[in-house]
């Protein structure tokens, strides 16, 4: 069975690109099996990784021309970390007002005299129309 222990490591990084300046946290898992060999598994977040000196991306702009110093550079240099972006201010939106309802409205009985009657007289039109022709007789 393989021995081995867990480190934890604070990587500074900088992006040559866009200049971005930040730091990733790793868990060197160091392993031994029964030969002697050993070997080292880079974790972020739980997921293995490449280690960091064999490059990585820039979080900010997606750059690979990415420089790390040496460890605990950043904390003996803070003018080199950003400052924390700030909060975005709330962006209200204007109180919607609601539609204006028209106070005089046409009476539901009269639209719906209309709605009826109009065709229902067009219909009664073309029936009589029909009869009066077929009464008439047909034209030679």
């Amino acid at each position: 069975m393989p021995d081995g222990f867990d480190t934890r490591e604070t990587w500074p990084f900088e992006c040559l690109r866009c200049l971005y300046v930040w730091e990733e946290d790793f868990v060197v898992r160091h392993l031994t099996d029964n030969y002697g060999n050993e070997v080292e598994i880079w974790l972020s977040s739980g997921v293995p990784v490449p280690p960091p000196r064999s490059g990585g991306c820039c979080p900010h702009c997606g750059a690979y021309h990415v420089t790390s110093f040496p460890f605990g550079y950043l904390a003996r240099h803070p003018e080199l970390v950003p400052a924390p972006e700030p909060e975005p201010a709330p962006v209200f939106a204007p109180a919607i007002e609601p539609l204006a309802v028209p106070v005089e409205r046409s009476h539901l009985p009269g639209r719906l005299l209309v709605a009826l009657g109009v065709p229902l007289a067009a219909f009664i039109g073309y029936e009589l129309y029909e009869n009066l022709v077929s009464v008439a007789g047909p034209h030679h």
